[in-house]
């Protein structure tokens, strides 16, 4: 994906509006006064609001398919479900501002591009975590009793919680340590009992 300097700062910028002060407060006027900018300066990259907003959530989608590509899935279902968790809260540490591009459903209410895109995001990281999981039920070390579709989907929430937390604290906790913690959690919350099965 290309991308210039001056669009990864914009939208770095905008990312860190929405997390402050929310989607109602991200305008391009109060874009170039948090850069110190003219908003004649934001057009020259950018033709609208919109448009930024997009090409954040394209770089989001762009870097977790960087991060899904650098994976390889081995026989242990358990390191590359923790690993994908690992190499995603090592890319928000460095970025933190574009966590929120992820879970903000304000966006959602702007237009159908950008809720076509957050869609597309959300079902890449869907699609990618539920094949973990469905590995592990096979190999029977997940419990069979709930499906891998409805496992994913309590296992994306809980992201979403550690990953509110982290913004609450203003990023200031370690995202790496407790995101670790999730996954031994979420591990042992899924693990099979074969005295059950």
């Amino acid at each position: 994906m290309e991308i210039t300097p001056r669009q990864l700062e914009i939208i770095e910028a905008t990312g860190k509006i929405l997390t402050t002060s929310g989607v109602s407060r991200l305008t391009i006027k109060n874009l170039a006064k948090e850069m110190q900018f003219s908003e004649s300066a934001i057009y020259r990259h950018f033709e609208s609001k919109e448009e930024i907003l997009l090409m954040m959530l394209q770089y989001l989608r762009y870097n977790i398919t960087l991060i899904k590509s650098s994976l390889s899935k081995t026989d242990d279902v358990e390191k590359d479900f923790c690993m994908f968790f690992q190499k995603l809260s090592k890319f928000f540490n460095a970025n933190p501002y574009f966590a929120v591009a992820v879970f903000s459903e304000g966006l959602l209410d702007e237009n159908e591009k950008l809720n076509k895109e957050i869609m597309g995001l959300m079902s890449m990281f869907y699609g990618y975590l539920q094949s973990i999981i469905a590995e592990g039920q096979n190999q029977h070390i997940f419990l069979p009793s709930i499906s891998a579709g409805d496992l994913t989907m309590v296992v994306i929430a809980t992201f979403k919680h550690y990953m509110f937390s982290w913004k609450f604290d203003k990023f200031n906790s370690d995202l790496l340590v407790s995101i670790h913690k999730m996954c031994a959690q979420l591990l042992t919350l899924m693990k099979n009992n074969p005295t059950q099965s």
